[in-house]
């Protein structure tokens, strides 16, 4: 484990939940540590603030609720994503109304809860201005500086191809519709064939192989979606 990377706090009182996202986590790159209960989840982050706190609404000496709640009072700020049991609506939009960035419900795959903390930290980064690049694979996209590279290698984009990346960017992951793109970039009333031809311009320039695209793919019928972060 080398030390730059991602620092997660488990917090759960369930043995079993914890070495479950150990072993998952610790496969996907991120160093992980444990609290089983809000005191030790306390100390923990007072000797060291983790890059993302996963963390169980249950806990059994303080409501997960109470503990996320004296955290952000104290200005910490590091994204903190929801475990519950619980699949009451009052529940999970508390949890996020007092600062949690996302949710999972128990019985959850760890895969799903990576692709969470993947969104997690990738909007707090955008968050903290110039700290705001987006990479994914040889693929990297300055939000601030509007400085786009494919392997190191800076790469000139029009400002309508740097607006298209720039939103695929921000819904890494997500497939956006044509109606959607063309709203954030022309407005309402554009043709989809505009999007078609500067996809097609984008692609030219930061694909290996425009036909065989591997960060901007086409949902047939849909919109687009590019790769999601590293």
């Amino acid at each position: 484990m080398t030390g730059s990377a991602v620092k997660i706090l488990v917090v759960d009182d369930e043995p079993p939940i914890r070495k479950l996202l150990r072993v998952g986590l610790t496969a996907q790159g991120y160093e992980v540590q444990e609290a089983p209960n809000a005191s030790a989840a306390r100390h923990s982050v007072a000797d060291d603030i983790p890059d993302l706190i996963v963390l169980d609404l249950g806990l059994p000496d303080k409501s997960g609720h109470d503990l996320l709640q004296e955290w952000r009072d104290e200005g910490l700020s590091m994204p903190v994503i929801i475990l519950s049991s619980r699949t009451d609506e009052a529940g999970i939009v508390k949890a996020l109304e007092s600062g949690a960035d996302d949710y999972v419900t128990k019985p959850f795959g760890v895969n799903e809860l990576g692709a969470r903390i993947r969104v997690a930290l990738r909007h707090r980064l955008q968050q903290q201005g110039e700290k705001a690049i987006f990479q994914t694979d040889g693929l990297s996209i300055d939000l601030v500086k509007r400085i786009v590279k494919v392997d190191g290698q800076e790469i000139k984009l029009s400002p309508k191809e740097y607006d298209i990346l720039r939103v695929l960017a921000q819904h890494a992951g997500k497939v956006l519709t044509h109606q959607f793109l063309l709203k954030q970039v022309w407005g309402p009333a554009a043709d989809v064939q505009y999007l078609r031809v500067y996809i097609r311009q984008l692609r030219q320039k930061v694909e290996q192989i425009p036909d065989q695209p591997h960060y901007i793919t086409t949902e047939t019928g849909v919109g687009y979606r590019l790769r999601e972060p590293d």
